[in-house]
């Protein structure tokens, strides 16, 4: 070992001894800003760099893949209001197809409910008239209004009234046509005689 001194070593001649210089833009004594910094919008401004050909191309590509994705999800979002408005409209011309079928097959409908009342569908015509109620049912077309149901005057039309001193509430006794609707769109009323207390 020897007895030199330790400290700082010595530098070659010729060469210079490296050094630190700050470039904070705040000042950590005061904690104010120094003068020369960077405005506070651009954070390359305060680099002793120019920024590359290259940074500057990957900003581009990064801003036509922004306005890209924005395009996108405005384009899906048009095309899911698109699907989902053309079921609904679908589904309203399903609906409406049913009600005209429906309605042009009433009086046919009501001439079996007749028949069924007095007895006379036999044989091969009652089969028929249990596989027509099936298909109707399969299509959501449900027939409503019995003797014995409470009235209610949105879903049953009253042709005729009677008063009794033994009624309670107002019923159904007599059932002139039945009322048919699919879902809870009533397509025709019932048509009914009722039976009400004074």
């Amino acid at each position: 070992m020897t007895d030199e001194p330790q400290g700082t070593p010595e530098v070659p001649e010729g060469d210079k001894p490296f050094a630190f210089s700050d470039k904070r833009k705040v000042d950590p004594a005061t904690g104010a800003p120094r003068e020369g910094g960077a405005p506070a919008g651009d954070p390359l401004a305060g680099l002793d760099f120019e920024p590359s050909a290259e940074t500057a191309e990957l900003e581009k590509a990064k801003a036509e893949a922004a306005e890209h994705l924005d395009a996108l999800q405005r384009e899906r979002a048009s095309f899911t209001n698109y699907r989902n408005r053309a079921l609904r409209d679908q589904e309203v011309a399903r609906t409406r197809g049913l009600e005209d079928v429906l309605t042009a097959l009433l009086p046919v409908l009501d001439d079996i409910e007749r028949a069924k009342a007095h007895a006379e569908l036999t044989g091969p015509m009652a089969a028929i008239a249990e596989k027509l109620d099936a298909s109707l049912a399969r299509f959501g077309i449900e027939r409503y209004g019995t003797v014995g149901e409470e009235f209610d005057p949105t879903v049953h039309e009253a042709l005729m009234h009677r008063t009794t001193d033994d009624a309670t509430a107002t019923t159904i006794e007599l059932v002139v046509e039945p009322g048919y609707r699919i879902g809870e769109r009533v397509v025709r009323a019932a048509r009914v005689g009722v039976v009400g207390p004074e």
